[in-house]
């Protein structure tokens, strides 16, 4: 199984405001055209993972962007699923290693993991191979911080950097697993 996050923050490492506004990622002067290799990236995915809030901020958008991608939520509350999207989107709970065994047991082994919550439940546990995070010239103060504490250091190898005209910078990194094992 191979999970992957590709997200976007604000330089000071929020992925969305305090009450989970993301207008921020508007940002002036953005490339017309430009999806910053994201269309790439979902094309190689079996499903995506997320939390519940990034699922109810993604409703309140003009139309689904995941097409007929799997998408699973994870809550832990009962999660009402609309009608329109009960082909392609389910509800899971329970820790990350058992969601990555059951979706393994069905045979999928490329999965984006997404949200703040979900992305530091599945690095603490261990499971986050490969990260793309694109900084936004943007200093939010607050908000919802991408990473939060991990119990120990996680060490990321750097596969690559790309600065774009816009001031965008997307960065991609490999968890050293070896190295992010130890205490």
């Amino acid at each position: 199984m191979r999970c992957s996050v590709f997200i976007g923050a604000s330089l000071d490492g929020f992925i969305a405001r305090p009450d989970g506004g993301i207008d921020w990622l508007d940002v002036e002067g953005v490339l017309e055209n430009e999806d910053y290799g994201y269309n790439e990236f979902i094309r190689e995915i079996d499903a995506i993972v997320m939390g519940r809030g990034s699922f109810e901020k993604v409703l309140t958008f003009d139309s689904w962007p995941y097409g007929s991608t799997r998408v699973v939520v994870l809550s832990t509350r009962p999660l009402t699923i609309p009608e329109r999207l009960s082909q392609t989107v389910e509800h899971m709970a329970g820790p990350p290693e058992a969601i990555v065994t059951r979706l393994e047991e069905r045979g999928l082994t490329r999965l984006y993991i997404d949200g703040g919550k979900t992305i530091q439940g599945f690095l603490r546990a261990g499971l986050i191979d490969r990260m793309t995070i694109t900084r936004l010239p943007v200093i939010l103060g607050e908000g919802i911080p991408l990473f939060g504490a991990t119990g120990r250091d996680i060490r990321l190898e750097h596969l690559r950097t790309q600065a774009y005209p816009d001031g965008l910078v997307q960065t991609e990194y490999r968890v050293r697993r070896e190295e992010s094992a130890k205490s």
